[in-house]
């Protein structure tokens, strides 16, 4: 490989039994991976081995999709609270990232500052935050409220609160902690900055209970794609991931969100962009094509159906023929508006019924799908890395282990032959290995919001 040439980043989002929404009820599937810690164990020893970039953990404060069908067949019921999880396996881990999500929506700034602040000091260095604002409704009903705030309000609290939790990692200097026994002397406080931030949303004195991060911040993740999504991402985030299906969007929407850095003081290179894709490898393209089918053929209507609740924002369709047309008085969404968008003017463009749409976001929750041989695969993955389209993908395994073992047995082997991936993990730390800058510190004026 050209010392010059340029690699993408790869991630792997690792879901239960998989990202296909039928994953659990494959024949070779562990029915208990949401609660098995030796499941995501053995996951994150193989991503490891395989010099991924990070392991990325999504969450949610409510089961998806309640009152639609049967909760019988709702598989999202039972998974680990992810930074409980992520912390387990720091231990068993030594350079992969470990991306936690955690919604500005539900919490408060200063205990994810102290949250991640922790899983950065206990990983030596990888911990990174998918900041997200909740998107589902039945979060509300379990913190005291009767919906969501209105969408624009979700983004204007999170603007804030990513500042708030900014700051906050910028509480102590990395020799703040001088600690010398002879003296008496713990902490040098010329080296303690005390936010004392006053805003609309929050009030938070600090400074933070954990020494600095070693990354200086964490690595900040961002999944928006509306267009306050993308404002936030610009202003907060080291990475965004995101969802396109062609490579005309994706080129549109990479192009897009680093136009924005400039007004923030950023480069495009401060951000990379990691689209979601959703693989099936065989060793023929026919090979690949059964394995899709013989997950598909395990999707339940009810599943089905209260997928797609989820996916378009809380909009019920069973009250339509499964078989009918996706419905086009469709009102807009409170909830995640950039993806509503996305899968409903696919459906009325390739006029696709109700069962359709479900099959189609069956894999992946409606994020690009691959089929196909790994040199295939490779070729997909490398015509959107060379066409600015992406600077790496988070991929998202169609079953665990199953999937996800094919995929690094088969892909990254051809993707590191071509120069596309690396063979040895360049740094330490998660920033070190995804090419970001280290965060030096940043005192702010009391009172900044």
């Amino acid at each position: 490989m050209p010392p010059s040439q340029k690699q993408m980043k790869l991630g792997a989002f690792l879901m239960k039994s998989g990202h296909h929404v039928a994953a659990w009820r494959h024949p070779n599937a562990r029915e208990d991976a949401g609660v098995s810690f030796q499941h995501y164990a053995d996951l994150a020893r193989t991503a490891e081995r395989a010099k991924l970039d990070l392991l990325f953990i999504s969450d949610s404060n409510a089961v998806r999709g309640p009152g639609l069908g049967s909760i019988r067949h709702t598989w999202r019921t039972d998974f680990f609270e992810p930074f409980t999880l992520v912390a387990a396996l720091s231990s068993i881990t030594s350079r992969i990232g470990l991306v936690v999500t955690a919604s500005t929506t539900f919490n408060e700034p200063f205990h994810i500052a102290r949250k991640f602040a922790s899983l950065d000091h206990l990983s030596e260095g990888r911990a990174g935050w998918n900041l997200v604002t909740s998107s589902n409704p039945a979060e509300a009903l379990n913190f005291s409220g009767e919906d969501l705030p209105l969408h624009a309000d979700r983004y204007e609290r999170a603007h804030e609160f990513a500042d708030v939790v900014r700051g906050l990692w910028d509480s102590w200097e990395e020799d703040a902690f001088v600690r010398d026994k002879e003296t008496g002397s713990y902490v040098d406080p010329e080296k303690m900055h005390v936010l004392d931030h006053r805003g609309k949303h929050f009030k938070v004195l600090g400074p933070l209970t954990v020494a600095r991060p070693p990354q200086g911040h964490p690595v900040i993740f961002q999944a928006g794609s509306s267009d306050a999504g993308k404002e936030l991402a610009a202003a907060t985030a080291d990475v965004v991931f995101t969802a396109q299906q062609s490579l005309p969007d994706a080129q549109a929407f990479y192009a897009d969100v680093k136009g924005r850095l400039g007004k923030y003081g950023r480069s495009p290179d401060d951000v990379k962009i990691m689209p979601g894709v959703f693989p099936i490898v065989g060793r023929s393209a026919q090979e690949a094509q059964e394995k899709f089918e013989e997950l598909q053929a395990l999707i339940l209507p009810e599943v089905g159906i209260g997928q797609l609740w989820d996916i378009l924002g809380g909009l019920d369709l069973s009250r339509y023929p499964v078989d009918g047309p996706v419905p086009r008085d469709v009102a807009e969404t409170n909830n995640n508006k950039s993806r509503q968008k996305m899968m409903l003017d696919l459906a009325y463009r390739e006029n696709m019924t109700i069962r359709q749409l479900y099959q189609h976001a069956a894999g992946g929750g409606g994020h690009w799908r691959v089929v196909g041989t790994a040199t295939q695969i490779a070729d997909q993955l490398e015509e959107r890395f060379s066409k600015q389209a992406a600077d790496g993908f988070n991929i998202l395994p169609a079953t665990l282990p199953g999937e996800f073992n094919d995929f690094v047995d088969l892909v990254i082997p051809e993707l590191q032959r071509r120069g596309l991936f690396r063979t040895e993990y360049e740094g330490q730390t998660l920033r070190d290995n995804l090419g970001l800058a280290k965060q030096t510190h940043l005192p702010r004026a009391a009172g900044a919001a």
